[in-house]
């Protein structure tokens, strides 16, 4: 296994989940008192699993017929566009 990739990958997923609202919707679900915390854990676990599952099935399909420099620079358009859209709407 190569662990730098998996780090790597756990890294940037970790810190780009926190704060975001998936993480919102859980503390919500989590602070209802007669809600089961591990249910709560195991839904959010395993909705994120298969929402990661997903993306890689994805990558591997459009890897096929993209490039990955292409991928890239999609990518970075996609998150400036984002990044662009939100500051204007603020």
């Amino acid at each position: 296994m190569e662990y730098k990739v998996f780090f790597t990958i756990f890294a940037t997923v970790f810190i780009a989940e926190l704060g975001d609202k998936t993480q919102l919707a859980t503390m919500l679900f989590a602070s209802d008192k007669e809600v089961s915390k591990l249910m709560v854990f195991f839904g959010a676990s395993l909705a994120l699993v298969v929402a990661s599952g997903m993306g890689v099935l994805a990558g591997g399909v459009i890897s096929q017929y993209v490039s990955e420099k292409h991928l890239n620079y999609i990518a970075g358009i996609g998150f400036l566009s984002i990044g662009i859209w939100t500051l204007i709407k603020a």
